[in-house]
Parts: structure tokens; sequence; C-alpha cells
């Protein structure tokens, strides 16, 4: 099954080991930021929160310009100096010891990881046809999480915040470790580069946003993702744990077994789902994630009502509702990069997956600013009909894109898996 999923190119073959290694740094270091910035480093909670705010908000502004740039100039030339600058940022993490330091630091960071995942989205698409791509978004997908889940199981046992070395230690290792797929793609002399003719004159290429914005299937397609990111990822870092905590009553630890699922659910499935689905609608796929989201959050629900005094019943309604919500994203990961360069254009290809990347930019402001206050109210109940209902409108949504597509854009018809033609030189 493995070897199904695998791409033909042996280039991309390589591109998807450097997401794997590069998703072991991460895991290193991603659930604790916010806890080395307050227990290791002295920054009061709201201060580090402004911090990690400061990160999206850098990351969404200029989330555009980086799809422009990899349009203009290629995703090679973007995604490598900015793997760099996350390095750095990254190991710079590692010397934080105030406010003003933090917010340097977090501004570097955010400004390399800006066009890293819409760049390397386009280098993918480059490398594959449409055939293929499908699988192999899935399986990038899946060594993303594997990696960030042996990530998160070493720095566990390694960390201790009487001991800031040991942080220290790992923010060090996720900076080389993001040196890894840049060795890879410095490797690949021909991978990454414009994948338009440049135009006479050198002038830009026609269009811009407006022209991806005016592509009215993938308006549609971006409405479906910022309702359904809204009311289901970016409800994971807040609104899951909040209610977990605070109505379900359920300890950190559950919390932290629950992900632990989330993440072994993807992992052991996300083959099989994408053999499932392969050859079958797209939007049919994408109408069944937000539907799988709503049943996730109408089991947490469950946990919170009907397990109150039952610790028991409680923390299994937490880890199954982060278990089916897993689920919901072996679907979701593989359909929507698909989709979206199923409908870009070689021209803009890199302001469509721009444009696709933003989307969990927006939802990560919307989702944590409105979960406190509405699981704040009714005992979470509001929250959780909120949540339910609108992944079930993006369920709706999903469904109208589908007469907007053509069936092979929808995924209803085969594209011959020949292989694509080779990577463009430099412009």
């Amino acid at each position: 099954m493995l070897r199904r999923a695998l791409p033909r190119r042996p280039e991309a073959r390589r591109i998807l080991v450097g997401t794997l290694l590069s998703a072991v740094g991460r895991g290193l270091t991603l659930p604790f930021l916010f806890i080395y910035l307050t227990d290791v480093r002295g920054l009061t909670d709201t201060r580090a929160g402004l911090v990690i705010g400061w990160y999206g908000a850098v990351t969404l502004a200029l989330s555009p310009l980086g799809g422009t740039l990899i349009d203009r100039f290629g995703a090679r030339r973007v995604v490598l100096p900015c793997l760099l600058v996350e390095a750095v940022g990254t190991g710079s993490l590692a010397l934080v010891d105030s406010t003003a330091s933090a917010f340097f630091v977090i501004t570097l960071v955010a400004v390399g990881s800006s066009a890293i995942w819409s760049g390397q989205n386009t280098i993918l698409a480059s490398l594959t046809d449409d055939g293929e791509r499908q699988r192999v978004f899935g399986l990038n997908f899946a060594l993303l999480n594997l990696g960030i889940g042996i990530g998160g199981l070493t720095s566990g046992a390694i960390i201790d915040t009487a001991r800031p070395v040991t942080f220290q230690a790992v923010y060090l290792i996720d900076a080389v470790s993001y040196l890894m797929p840049a060795l890879i793609l410095l490797s690949l002399p021909r991978v990454g580069h414009r994948l338009a003719a440049a135009p006479r004159g050198d002038r830009p290429p026609a269009g811009g946003y407006l022209t991806v914005l005016r592509d009215r299937p993938f308006r549609r397609l971006v409405i479906f993702g910022l309702v359904l990111t809204t009311c289901g990822y970016a409800q994971i870092e807040v609104g899951f744990a909040a209610y977990a905590v605070r109505v379900a009553d359920v300890t950190p630890r559950v919390v932290a077994w629950a992900l632990a699922g989330n993440t072994l659910m993807i992992v052991l499935c996300q083959l099989l789902v994408i053999r499932r689905i392969e050859g079958r609608s797209r939007t049919g796929a994408l109408v069944a994630v937000g539907a799988v989201f709503a049943a996730a959050w109408l089991v947490l629900g469950a946990a919170g009502q009907i397990g109150t005094g039952n610790a028991l019943v409680a923390a299994l309604g937490v880890v199954a509702c982060a278990t089916i919500f897993g689920f919901g994203e072996t679907m979701l990961a593989p359909v929507m990069p698909a989709l979206t360069n199923a409908l870009a254009t070689d021209e803009l290809r890199g302001r469509y997956n721009a444009m696709s990347s933003m989307i969990f930019g927006i939802s990560g402001v919307i989702g944590p600013v409105t979960a406190g206050p509405l699981i704040g109210a009714a005992d979470g109940r509001i929250w959780v009909a909120a949540v339910v209902s609108g992944c079930l409108v993006a369920s709706l949504v999903a469904l109208s894109l589908r007469r907007l597509l053509t069936p092979a854009q929808d995924g209803r018809i085969p594209t011959p898996t020949t292989p694509p033609a080779p990577a463009h030189a430099p412009a």
C-alpha cells in the first residue's frame, strides 16, 4: 500500500523525506512554546499569548506576498531562503530572555514560515500529475503527523522546566531539522523553478489574486475551507482543550492522550483512506469531512454533559472526539490541496496555494477569539451547537461546489498516470 502511494518521480520522494525530517524537529517544540515563554523565560501569560498571536498575524500578512513571489521567481528561490530564515529564527528561540527579544525572534520565525507550506505544495504539484497528486498530498500529511508525533514523544521525555538547557537543546535541534529539506532541495537543481515561461519584457505574469478570486469554483472552495477550519482545526488548540478541561472536567493529561490518539489515527489510516477515495468525487469527500467533524464535536459535547461526575466516561469521550476528528483529517488532507492544484494554472499556482494556506491563518484568528466566550456561555452548549452547525454548513457548501467542477477536477474521471514533463529550466 505504501509503495502504491509513493510518487513515481524520485525527486518527489526526496521532498517527502524532507517533510518527515523537518516534522520531527517541529514536533520537538510545537506543544511547548507557551510553556517555554512563561515557565522558563518568565513572560506573563498575556505577553506570551501576544507573542504567539503576533506570529499568526505576521504569517497571515506575508502569505499573499509569498504566493506572488513563487509565481514570479519560482518556488525554489522562495522556499530556500525561507527555510534558512526559519532555521535561524527557531534556533534563536533558545536565546530569548525578554518580551522584546521574543517578539523579534518570533517575527523571524513567521517570516520564514509564511511561504514554506505554499511553496512546498507548489513543488510537489509540479513533480506529480493529477492522477497521483491526491495520493502524494495524503502521504505528505501522514509523514508530517508521523514526524510531529515522534518529535513530541521525544521532547516529552527530555524537557524539564527546571532545566532551561533542555528547551534550548530541542530548539537548536528543531533549527537543524529545517536545514534538511533545504539541503534536499539544493541537491535537486532542476526542481522548483518557475512553472510558467517569463512574459516578454520580463513583466509580471498577467492576472494576480483578483484573477484567483474570480475563479468561481475556487472561491467556493475557499468559503468551504474558511467555514470548516474555523469550526474545525481552529478549535483544537483553544476550544477543544478548554471544553475538555473546564466542562468535561478531564485532566490535561487526558487532552494529551486525545491528541496522541488523533495522530495515531492519521498515521494508521491515511494510506487506507487514500486508496478508498481514489477515483471518487472529491466534493463528496469534503462533504463527508464536515459530517465527521460535526460528529466529533457531538461526541465531545456528550462527554461534557453525560460524563459529568464520571471521569472515565468523560475521558473516553474526549479521546474519541480527537480520534474521530483525525479520521476526518485523513480525507481533507489529500483532497483539499489536490483540488486546489486541479483548479490552478501554472502561471498562478503559487497564488492558489498561498490562498489555500491563508484559510488556516484566517480561521486561526477567528476560532480562538470566539471559542472562549462561547464555551463560557450555557456550560459550553452554545459552543458545541455553533461548531457542529458550522461543520454541517461547510458540508452543504462542498455539496454546492460539485456542480461547478468538471468530472476530472472532481476526481470522478481518473487522469492517465503519465509522468509529468521535466521541470522547467531556471528562469
